[in-house]
């Protein structure tokens, strides 16, 4: 289903629950006390409303962020596995080099792949007064022809 056709079949499903719960909230707020969990709940809740509005308007955004909570779950299962970095400096690189193989897997890139023929070209690249942004993930796969619809 393109973005459209999923942003027209929002706005006439989603949006009216979206009313509904927008309705609710208010009516269930002016019967509690502000202060009390219920009160700060509902104003929290009232106060994401406006961002499903992005949801209901634009059919490329999901509606969870499962994607990327499932992309750093490795990182934090192996939190104490990245205790033994040895040092700030390293733990910093270590932190990069993940971010980039989780863009590489979000942008349907083989992180080997990339980082082999970004690594041999790097050199060439900076001297020739290159902007480095073409070697990230999505710039590289755009240049190299990757199929990215696999992942959006």
């Amino acid at each position: 289903m393109s973005a459209e056709e999923s942003a027209k079949q929002r706005r006439k499903i989603s949006y009216p629950t979206i009313l509904i719960f927008e309705k609710w909230i208010n009516e269930t707020d002016a019967r509690v006390l502000p202060k009390s969990r219920l009160g700060e709940a509902l104003a929290y809740a009232y106060s994401l409303l406006s961002r499903l509005s992005c949801y209901v308007n634009d059919g490329r955004i999901n509606i969870d962020n499962n994607l990327i909570e499932n992309a750093i779950r490795p990182l934090a299962l192996g939190r104490k596995n990245y205790l033994s970095c040895g040092n700030e400096a390293s733990a910093y690189r270590a932190a990069i080099v993940f971010s980039l193989i989780g863009t590489c897997r979000a942008a349907g890139v083989d992180p080997r792949t990339w980082m082999e023929d970004v690594f041999s070209k790097l050199p060439y690249w900076q001297r020739d007064g290159k902007d480095l942004a073409g070697l990230l993930p999505r710039s590289w796969a755009k240049e190299n022809q990757i199929d990215q619809s696999s992942t959006n």
